[in-house]
């Protein structure tokens, strides 16, 4: 009978994680708004659906909701995939440390194969181009500004 209760348990968080993903989602990132601002603090924020300084307050079960809303998100690549579902396959410290910081590590994996198919594009400008390789070894904050932002910004 246990097993039965835990798979509708987890069920039912992801249920809930799946309803609530989009809300979270549609927020735009504090850094995208003000371009003058570098505030680490800032861009790290919008990397995870909470707030870094809060996960080790939250309960197992809040964080694997809180996990279960980044898979949720049709958004996320390969590498953030991978990282969250090791964070669920182990401990409550897995799960905090990846949304404490292998969130943000994974989705700059994702972001800097994003910048790499931008430069394999043969038909891009040589501005974007410029742009695309200064920041292609950049930190995971330049990394997704590009991704969200500077490579829009370029041509425009």
């Amino acid at each position: 009978m246990r097993p039965i209760r835990r798979a509708v348990r987890h069920t039912a968080l992801l249920v809930a994680a799946t309803a609530a993903a989009p809300a979270l989602f549609l927020v735009a990132p504090a850094h995208a708004a003000d371009t003058t601002s570098t505030s680490t603090s800032t861009a790290v924020a919008a990397y995870s659906p909470v707030d870094p300084a809060t996960v080790d307050t939250m309960s197992d079960d809040d964080l694997r909701v809180a996990v279960a809303r980044i898979l949720a998100d049709p958004d996320s690549g390969k590498g953030v995939i991978r990282e969250a579902n090791k964070a669920l396959d182990g401990t409550v410290d897995d799960l905090r440390t990846f949304l404490k910081t292998g969130y943000r590590l994974a989705q700059a994996e994702d972001d800097r194969v994003a910048v790499a198919r931008i430069l394999a594009d043969k038909t891009i400008s040589p501005g974007l181009r410029a742009a695309a390789e200064a920041v292609i070894d950049g930190t995971p904050e330049e990394l997704r500004y590009f991704i969200e932002v500077g490579q829009y910004e370029v041509d425009a």
